[in-house]
């Protein structure tokens, strides 16, 4: 088992990947590397290998599937995850592990937006987008972590092997921080500063596509964790609606005893209907959703124990 593992997805980062690795060799000299190829067309294998990583691959594409792969193959005791793109400095890493070995946190994140990372990106719709997603995930999770989205961050052991990864593409920093909120894992946050692509480095992220999946992320992660909240809002929003549209038909009933607008009534009556049923499914769900929070703590005490007699 290594003491450290720094794990590094990679797509087609051969301009960078190199320095990136050196880089995490002198922050962290007492680490592993991993690089996890997700199909690369250029030589980021190659160039990997000769800087001296441990080079594996992941044939099934999108950043999600790379990171359950490094998961569940890695075994250490303190991981830190980072991009291929040289975006994020290596001389943070050391103080990313400290609350890790202290034992006050299960994942730490590396905090870009209250560092250099406006400054520094020139996408503004990315910036925007970061902002949207920590708003929503604040305000659901009734949270204040400051970056949802980073790609830099390290973890527990305990964090990792705990972790179930459904996401598929970029989504994953989002998965990874509401599914730490939602099961009560310790959480800390250090600012790191973040730079821009080096010349020659293309960006994968398409803000639209990217961004879209992301937000669906988000709302399928709020359905599937608050899922009381999730279906009474939708229960409330149609009641509001049903009832809006009834109101005039009530009013002309009771005024004149006849009710001339026989479908608005029956449409109304089939929206009202269905608020009800969403607002018991979302108190069936969220008895549902208790118990399974129970049981992934007895999975987590059964894991520490087998840890202990390790």
């Amino acid at each position: 088992m290594d003491k450290i593992a720094v794990l590094i997805p990679c797509y087609n980062e051969e301009t960078t990947i190199g320095k990136v690795i050196d880089d995490f060799k002198v922050a962290l000299p007492e680490a592993t590397i991993y690089v996890y190829d997700n199909n690369s067309t250029d030589h980021t294998l190659a160039v990997a290998a000769a800087h001296g990583a441990v080079v594996r691959r992941e044939t099934k594409q999108g950043k999600g599937h790379v990171v359950r792969r490094m998961f569940r193959e890695v075994e250490a005791e303190c991981y830190v995850m980072t991009d291929g793109d040289d975006t994020y400095p290596a001389d943070f890493a050391p103080k990313l592990c400290e609350p890790i070995w202290r034992g006050e946190a299960d994942m730490v994140v590396g905090d870009r937006l209250s560092a250099t990372y406006f400054e520094e990106n020139d996408r503004p719709f990315h910036n925007f987008g970061n902002r949207l997603v920590r708003k929503l995930i604040n305000s659901m999770f009734h949270s204040h972590v400051k970056d949802i989205m980073t790609g830099y961050r390290a973890f527990s052991r305990f964090f990792v092997k705990n972790m179930p990864v459904t996401s598929s593409g970029f989504e994953i920093e989002t998965e990874m921080t509401i599914h730490a909120l939602d099961k009560n894992f310790s959480l800390a946050e250090i600012p790191v500063d973040f730079r821009n692509r080096p010349q020659g480095s293309v960006s994968k992220l398409n803000t639209l596509t990217d961004g879209f999946k992301v937000i669906c992320t988000v709302i399928r992660l709020f359905r599937d964790y608050r899922p009381y909240a999730f279906f009474s809002s939708l229960s409330l929003l149609l009641s509001v609606a049903a009832l809006t549209a009834l109101y005039p038909v009530l009013c002309e009933y009771f005024a004149t005893g006849l009710v001339p607008r026989f479908p608005t009534l029956i449409v109304c009556g089939f929206v009202l209907l269905l608020a009800i049923l969403l607002f018991i499914g979302g108190v069936i769900l969220e008895v549902i959703n208790r118990k399974h929070r129970q049981l992934y703590e007895l999975l987590l005490l059964r894991f520490q124990e087998a840890k202990k007699k390790e």
